[in-house]
């Protein structure tokens, strides 16, 4: 096989390294890459620009920033693209089941769970729609194990929508609190209570400040995402939509090694703070 991707973040990187273990040959797209990624992709097969995907692979997978998903898709589309397309970023079962309108039977639903895939058991790629099982062969031994799973064609985003909903949302919520407690003037108080009777907690609220702060930009787009599943399946948004407000508050510490006390420090300049 061979299997562009877009493009090679810190996640869409290992998904290039569990293609290439898998014995595909991997290619992406130079066109408008920062440094960082031209570092990150240097190992993999390079195209100059998107037109060049038709005609030398035969599929593309698509991980990027929620926000971008759609407009990846509709520029991969224009090229006259007609390979398979798989769509692994967070977003919504609506907005999935407008790629599988555009691209068909040649789409392919998924959904990543866990971190970028360095070591085995960590990751999971879950796959939905009638070809899911053709796509997981793709990465057959590698890191990133792939998990075709039953249902509609976007069930990979639905279970994926669900995963984040919980695990990225406690991690906001945990740290609206504390800082809550900072500006209440009782942030002392609520740790020492919290040892006594939430042991542990505190240390996962410092944990969470270290694992989202630098990506607290993509997750803002990932709990609005969110925030429209619940919409549509009449159930209540405004948490996530709270959760969108908290990340996009973190959003200037992109990249940036962080601890707690810097989480907090900019949720307490945050709006609306006295």
């Amino acid at each position: 096989m061979k299997i562009a991707v877009l493009h090679p973040g810190a996640m869409g990187a290992s998904v290039c390294a569990a293609l290439a273990a898998a014995g595909a040959q991997v290619f992406w797209v130079e066109d408008g890459r920062s440094d960082a990624t031209r570092q990150r992709a240097q190992a993999f097969d390079s195209l100059p620009s998107l037109p060049a995907l038709r005609g030398n692979v035969e599929a593309v997978v698509s991980v990027c920033p929620p926000a971008a998903a759609q407009a990846m898709s509709e520029a991969v589309h224009a090229t006259g693209f007609d390979g398979w397309y798989m769509d692994a970023n967070a977003i919504e079962p609506a907005r999935a089941q407008l790629l599988h309108a555009r691209w068909g039977e040649r789409y392919i639903d998924g959904g990543i769970v866990g971190p970028p895939a360095g070591q085995s058991g960590t990751t999971r790629l879950y796959l939905s729609g009638p070809h899911a099982a053709t796509a997981a062969a793709w990465f057959s031994g590698s890191l990133l194990e792939a998990v075709p799973i039953d249902g509609s064609v976007t069930a990979a985003s639905a279970l994926k929508m669900c995963y984040a909903a919980y695990t990225k949302g406690q991690a906001a919520l945990l740290l609206a609190v504390r800082a809550l407690a900072d500006r209440l003037g009782v942030g002392e108080a609520l740790v020492s209570e919290w040892a006594l009777s939430q042991p542990g907690l505190n240390e996962r609220a410092a944990a969470s400040a270290r694992g989202v702060g630098p990506k607290a930009w993509r997750f803002e787009g990932e709990m609005l995402e969110i925030a429209r599943t619940f919409a549509a399946t009449g159930m209540p948004e405004g948490f996530h939509l709270a959760a969108a407000e908290i990340y996009g508050a973190l959003a200037g510490l992109k990249d940036r090694d962080v601890g707690l006390e810097d989480v907090l420090g900019v949720l307490g300049k945050a709006k609306n703070a006295e």
